[in-house]
């Protein structure tokens, strides 16, 4: 009996230790889940203070990126309220025949002097003043070519590529092409025109290309029409290059014309109306060319028309019967707010030769009597322009 009483209370014993360890269990895992719901809560908080502290700080990126940005344009806007007037000098001359016709004489011939006194030769009476302008602007009449595809034409110029140097010899960085003679051996000679200009770095343009030329930050548009054949049928083509110019940035527009008759001394009407359009089309100068004369001056809504430059640099005849000829120049000031109407314009009276008995084809400045003369000469035509007086 003794025995079973003690058996008895070992199972007691065994018992109340298995209900102690299942309480201490259950307190255990009490524990473990508030741990685990204390550890849960905090990690929620720290993600949602990370996630608000990370929204206040992009907020305040945002607002310096906006506030950077918002001093950027005023800075910009302040520039260009403070925008130093820019001076630009460009100096225009006629026409540039730098070859010869095959039916001429060869020994006189512009050729001719190339090969016994180079390419420096031909402009370097006139080198200093298109060196200290900003652009000079010619034109090219007649071709640089090899080819033998002569045109069926009374005369056809041309001369080889290594002719373009007398260009860049005599700083002239800008050629127009509009003109009667580009085409002298067709496509070909055209084309090869373009490569020898482009070797030689000489900005080109007329026809439907047009050039913008970057000076002092300043970009200048430059468009070139061939009016001969077609008259105010050009029209179309003007507004439209004087259009694409602007649509590139033009803040200077120079249009070059090689128009009007053979020998006239006074502008026809067909020019006038094209130059005047122009002008109403937003070019700041209008010059022309093709007469072989000079021609006046027009003022025209404070905008210089100069309708023909006459011959320069001139291959076209050893015994011209006129040699008179200038480089006109016009300083443009440019401002914040276009083109200053102040119209600083200089006529530099020259002839076609150093030598006055015959064509060295060398243009020099003329001084004296004979720059008075020059200068009488195109204010008398510019007093017979018709519209002049209105």
């Amino acid at each position: 009996m003794g025995t079973s009483r003690q058996t008895e209370s070992a199972k007691q014993k065994a018992a109340h230790k298995k209900a102690l360890l299942r309480k201490q269990r259950r307190a255990l895992q009490v524990r473990r889940q508030k741990l685990i719901l204390i550890s849960t809560g905090l990690l929620l908080i720290f993600l949602f203070s990370v996630f608000i502290s990370s929204c206040i700080a992009r907020k305040n990126n945002n607002k310096e990126v906006q506030s950077s940005s918002a001093q950027s344009n005023n800075t910009s806007g302040l520039k260009e309220a403070e925008m130093d007037p820019v001076s630009l000098t460009v100096s225009v001359v006629g026409d540039c025949t730098l070859g010869t016709d095959d039916s001429f004489d060869y020994d006189t011939s512009l050729n001719a002097y190339f090969e016994n006194y180079g390419s420096a030769y031909f402009l370097q009476n006139v080198k200093s003043i298109f060196s200290q302008d900003d652009l000079t602007i010619a034109n090219l009449e007649g071709t640089f070519t090899d080819s033998e595809a002569r045109e069926d034409k009374l005369f056809a110029f041309k001369a080889p590529a290594s002719f373009a140097k007398i260009l860049t010899d005599g700083s002239v960085e800008t050629v127009n092409l509009a003109n009667n003679h580009s085409y002298d051996y067709g496509e070909e000679g055209f084309h090869d025109t373009i490569a020898a200009l482009d070797a030689e770095g000489i900005i080109h343009f007329g026809y439907d290309e047009t050039a913008i030329v970057n000076v002092k930050n300043i970009k200048i548009g430059l468009v070139g029409i061939y009016e001969l054949k077609d008259h105010l049928e050009r029209a179309q083509q003007l507004k439209d290059n004087i259009a694409k110019v602007k649509k590139d940035g033009a803040d200077l527009i120079i249009v070059i014309f090689h128009w009007g008759n053979e020998k006239e001394e006074v502008p026809d009407e067909n020019q006038i109306k094209l130059g005047h359009l122009a002008i109403d089309e937003g070019a700041d100068l209008v010059c022309g060319h093709h007469p072989h004369v000079l021609q006046g001056i027009e003022n025209y809504k404070g905008k210089n028309i100069v309708y023909s430059l006459g011959n320069f640099c001139f291959g076209g005849n050893s015994f011209p019967s006129d040699m008179d000829t200038m480089i006109f120049q016009q300083t443009f000031t440019i401002t914040k707010n276009g083109v200053e109407k102040d119209n600083t314009t200089k006529m530099i009276p020259c002839s076609i030769s150093s030598d006055s008995d015959y064509n060295n084809y060398q243009p020099t400045p003329s001084t004296g009597e004979e720059a008075e003369r020059i200068i009488q000469k195109i204010q008398e035509r510019s007093s017979l322009i018709p519209i002049a007086k209105n």
